[in-house]
This record gives structure tokens, C-alpha cells and sequence, in this order.
């Protein structure tokens, strides 16, 4: 498996500057870490001309079901790749799972609190006793909590909902 993640991400670089001669044709998958979304540009458009086949790659790209499990299902051997956040990543490997960081395809945080005009919430202070929705389980202790102490309000001052995909329901 290291060996064929290794080759992905060494012949997907290599493949959108040069044509490559593979011969054979080596199946990899890659799991989205969301729905499919212009962060993910790069991955479809080595797809779309043609920059996989030439390397002889097979790439298979798959959203989730679930934005927590990319990583698992590659830490269990069901997928090749996932993309994930950086510290999910940490914390996952922190649990023993075993992972690694092999490349970058966005590098900074795409993290945002966002609340509607009629919700009253404009800044940090306003979320005192509202909901606050979250999609990746494992890290949003950790950041709303260092926000929200930075206006003198914890976690216990909030609910936290995890609402996975269903971000506009």
C-alpha cells in the first residue's frame, strides 16, 4: 500500500508536467474528503486530460458517505487515499491509526464559523447559548473552544451539533 500511495502522488505531480510510459495500469483509489467541490480541482482535471492513463494509473475518485471516514476506510486497507484535514489527521494517528501525511492539495485551513443575518450572531460573543454545527468529528472541541475562550465563553456555553453533510438543513 505504501508503495502504490507513494506512486500516486509522485506520478500525479509528474503526470500534469510530462507525459509518462507506463505500460501497465495500476488501480488506485482516492475517497474526497467531502462532497465533490472546486478544492478538489486538481485531482479531476488530471483526470479529465487524460494525466492518470498516460502514468498508468487507474484512479478512482469517490466521495463519502460520512466526512469522518476517509481516513478509516484507509487505515482498514479500502481505500488507497484519502483527503483529510491536517489535524484529524494528527488526531487519528494520535488513536493509533495507522497514517501518514503524503502531500498537500490545499495549504490552509478552510475552517469558517458563518451564521445568517437574522440569527443575531456577529461575532465570537453572540454564540452564547446557540447551536453551532460542525461536519468532522474529532477537532471541533478543540478549535471552537480556543475561539470562544478568546471571549471569555467555553464550550459548555454552546451546543455542538454534528451535522455531517446536512450543512443547510
Amino acid at each position: 500500500m505504501n508503495i502504490k500511495r507513494r506512486q500516486f502522488v509522485t506520478t500525479a505531480a509528474a503526470a500534469l508536467c510530462a507525459p509518462a510510459l507506463a505500460q501497465t495500469t495500476t488501480k488506485f483509489t482516492v475517497i474526497l474528503d467531502w462532497f465533490v467541490n472546486p478544492d478538489h480541482a486538481p485531482l479531476f482535471c488530471a483526470k479529465y486530460i487524460g494525466a492518470f492513463d498516460k502514468a498508468g494509473l487507474n484512479v478512482d475518485i469517490v466521495a463519502p458517505t460520512d466526512p469522518d471516514i476517509p481516513p478509516r476506510l484507509v487505515a482498514a486497507g479500502h481505500a488507497d487515499m484519502a483527503l483529510s484535514y491536517q489535524t484529524q489527521l494528527y488526531l487519528l494517528c494520535d488513536q493509533g491509526l495507522p497514517l501518514r501525511r503524503t502531500g498537500t492539495l490545499i495549504n490552509q485551513p478552510l475552517n469558517t464559523v458563518m451564521s445568517l443575518p437574522e440569527s443575531g450572531v456577529t461575532k465570537l460573543k453572540d454564540l452564547k447559548g446557540k447551536k453551532i454545527g460542525f461536519s468532522v468529528a474529532g477537532v471541533e472541541d478543540v478549535l471552537i473552544g480556543t475561539m470562544l475562550a478568546a471571549v471569555e465563553l467555553s464550550l459548555k456555553d454552546v451546543t455542538l451539533v454534528n451535522v455531517n453533510f446536512n450543512m443547510g438543513g
